[in-house]
């Protein structure tokens, strides 16, 4: 157990306090020393606190669809970000970080439980909940004595399944719990933990009350009312992933500045748009705005010193809803979209700041994904994770002592019925099950362009191994399709 942090000069302050009464009368000693030992006892009760207080707090921010590419410090040149980028400035830059899975839900799921998607519960977005024996960070984080909360999107479990969230570590859950409800920017009712909060002013297709907004202030009133204690909250906001939508205040901004050759007729899912292109960028400054809100607050609480801040998105950019990330260069120089294995589908912006303990302004090309949070912070809390974790933890590059940093020996994905790995810098990628294997070197092709299978047999055969080690069949989510058998 690690020594308690004494407040050195009030210790001595207060022992010599006590103390020095002792030599000026004895009829008073019995007395003098009760005082004495009041005032060790109360030292020693402010270092336990002190000690609680020390561990530190962690906010995780995990914007929905957006792409490596769309905030300014990772190349963005058409939508402002700046207090993402001023974020990066006071921390550090991940160029190499993926998101758990290449979709929502099932990336969450890798978040959550530290497991990959060889291996996580949840492998799509079809409807599966978290089952009692699926640990979750916030479980073991709340049984460490941390306040938890989540906001946001959910997608791991509806309130009637063993996966709600309050069933999995969170004190507090605001927001949707279903993926598709998490579709309306402008919903006409959330969740708060088991009870259904109307929200009466979108009553019958109104667009009055930006979901986003009340999950931001959820999230500003948790840190508050948590400011003397150890806190988790996950920050799980939806923008910018369809419906494309975004208050007045927030397209006047953008309202014009580019041409709208694709106007969004609307669909059964999302509403239309005229202005997909100027609503999207909307959308991604407000949540600049909802990270600047809650790095405020945190200053203002004179917490930041003892918070790690995290930002990064759960899979790349879209075109659902009327977006367009070709126009804006969403996903930079990777390949492809959300939904596929290659780059653009999995690798994703990631900044980390803790002012004083991680340096400003540092770029870090570490390999790391979604699996590697869980081990993570129950190292840097101090607790212990459930054995079987897929990732390691990544505290050591954190807090600059990479020399320290463990290497994971392979990364893994699949979305059914598509797998990918990555060794090294190598990356093989498999469309279908038993289908060829394509390889790319990512350190010389960034955007997958030269498939070399042909070329390293060796490697393929490597690959193609850890492709089949690495996946536990899942009789929810089979990389092949059962054949229907005959009549």
């Amino acid at each position: 157990m690690p020594l308690l942090p004494l407040p050195r000069p009030r210790l001595f302050a207060t022992l010599s306090a006590a103390v020095r009464p002792l030599t000026s009368s004895p009829r008073h000693l019995g007395r003098q020393f009760a005082g004495l030992l009041a005032a060790i006892a109360g030292l020693f009760a402010t270092a336990v606190a002190g000690a609680a207080a020390s561990k530190p707090n962690i906010v995780y921010i995990i914007a929905d669809d957006l792409g490596y590419g769309d905030v300014g410090c990772y190349g963005q040149k058409l939508i402002r970000t700046p207090r993402i980028d001023r974020m990066a400035k006071e921390g550090m830059r991940f160029t190499q970080h993926y998101a758990g899975a290449p979709l929502c839900a099932p990336s969450r799921s890798v978040l959550m439980t530290g497991l990959h998607t060889g291996h996580t519960r949840v492998r799509s977005n079809a409807k599966k909940a978290l089952e009692p024996d699926d640990h979750t960070i916030a479980e073991v984080l709340k049984g460490a004595g941390y306040a938890t909360a989540g906001v946001g999107k959910w997608g791991l479990g509806d309130a009637d399944t063993t996966g709600a969230p309050w069933k999995k570590g969170f004190d507090l859950f605001f927001g949707y719990l279903d993926q598709t409800h998490a579709h309306n920017h402008y919903p006409e009712f959330l969740w708060r933990n088991e009870q259904r909060v109307e929200i009466s002013e979108n009553k019958g297709g109104q667009m009055r009350v930006y979901s986003p907004d009340l999950m931001a202030k959820e999230a500003l009133a948790f840190i508050r009312a948590n400011r003397d204690r150890p806190f988790f909250l996950y920050g799980a906001f939806t923008p910018p992933h369809a419906e494309v939508a975004a208050p007045p205040d927030s397209v006047a901004e953008y309202h014009g500045k580019w041409p709208e050759p694709n106007k969004f007729k609307g669909s059964a899912t999302y509403r239309a748009q005229d202005e997909p292109r100027a609503v999207r960028a909307a959308m991604i400054t407000r949540l600049d705005r909802y990270v600047g809100s809650i790095l405020d607050l945190l200053d203002e609480l004179n917490l930041a010193q003892n918070t790690l801040v995290i930002f990064t998105s759960d899979n790349g950019p879209i075109t659902a809803g009327g977006q367009d990330p070709e126009f804006f260069d969403s996903n930079g120089p990777l390949r492809d979209l959300k939904f596929t294995l290659y780059e653009g589908g999995i690798r994703v912006p990631f900044i980390a700041r803790w002012p004083g303990r991680i340096a400003a302004g540092t770029t870090e090309n570490l390999v790391s994904d979604f699996a590697d949070m869980f081990p993570t912070f129950a190292e840097l809390t101090g607790t212990k994770p459930p054995g079987g974790l897929d990732g390691v933890s990544i505290a050591p590059t954190l807090l600059g002592q990479r020399g320290k940093q463990a290497r994971r020996d392979h990364f893994y994905w699949e979305y059914a019925p598509q797998q990918a790995v990555r060794q090294g810098d190598w990356k093989a990628y498999r469309g279908e099950p038993n289908g060829p294997i394509e390889l790319y070197h990512l350190a010389e092709d960034i955007g997958e362009t030269k498939n070399v299978a042909a070329r390293h047999p060796d490697i393929v055969a490597r690959l193609e191994k850890l492709l089949t080690t690495s996946h536990v069949d899942s009789p929810d989510f089979p990389l092949k399709k059962k054949q229907k058998q005959a009549k």
